[in-house]
């Protein structure tokens, strides 16, 4: 890895948890974006945004089509639609089928974002109960990204995170305690 791009967060079940507590713990000088990509019914998507925004200096926004990617801003996928991320380093939302019952699936924007980032991606899976994530791990691996998944021992879901450490090579396993001086250490 040369320098980190983009920062990916997927998560399922107990995930929310987590984002919430390392959020305040985040440099605001952060020189790329974090994505964050969580299985969640659709509803007051704005709700979930607030609830961020609440624990972090850092800009806090719902994707919305064509957008352009920008450092320094926390994105939320929103939901009942697949994120993809395009080569001019735009968002792009796509409603197709379901993926390991999920849209958004973590799987397709891990993907998505290893065609785009390369070597200059990280990805973070955090706790959850599908196999969600393990191909897109996968993807990151294979394109000289970092990958790194939440310690089994904390995730309320464990089967996401041990499915993907089965399955392929993790680069960190990561305490929550942990995360956000993970975090803060990819820009520099």
């Amino acid at each position: 890895m040369r320098k980190c791009e983009a920062l990916i967060i997927g998560g399922s079940a107990g995930s929310l948890d987590i984002i919430l507590k390392l959020l305040p713990d985040l440099r605001t000088d952060l020189n790329f974006p974090i994505i964050i990509v969580l299985h969640r019914k659709s509803g007051r998507s704005s709700m979930l945004t607030d609830l961020l925004s609440a624990r972090t200096k850092l800009k806090v926004k719902e994707i919305e089509e064509k957008e352009e990617i920008k450092s320094a801003t926390i994105y939320l996928a929103p939901p009942s639609y697949h994120l993809l991320l395009e080569n001019d380093r735009t968002f792009s939302l796509d409603a197709s089928e379901k993926i390991n019952f999920s849209r958004p699936s973590i799987d397709v924007t891990f993907e998505s974002a290893a065609e785009i980032f390369k070597e200059n991606l990280v990805c973070l899976l955090l706790s959850g109960a599908n196999s969600d994530g393990t191909l897109g791990l996968d993807a990151v691996t294979k394109t000289g990204g970092k990958t790194a998944i939440q310690d089994l021992k904390s995730a309320t879901s464990p089967f996401m995170p041990q499915n993907a450490l089965e399955n392929v090579t993790i680069d960190e396993i990561l305490e929550p305690k942990n995360m956000a001086n993970f975090i803060n250490n990819l820009g520099r």
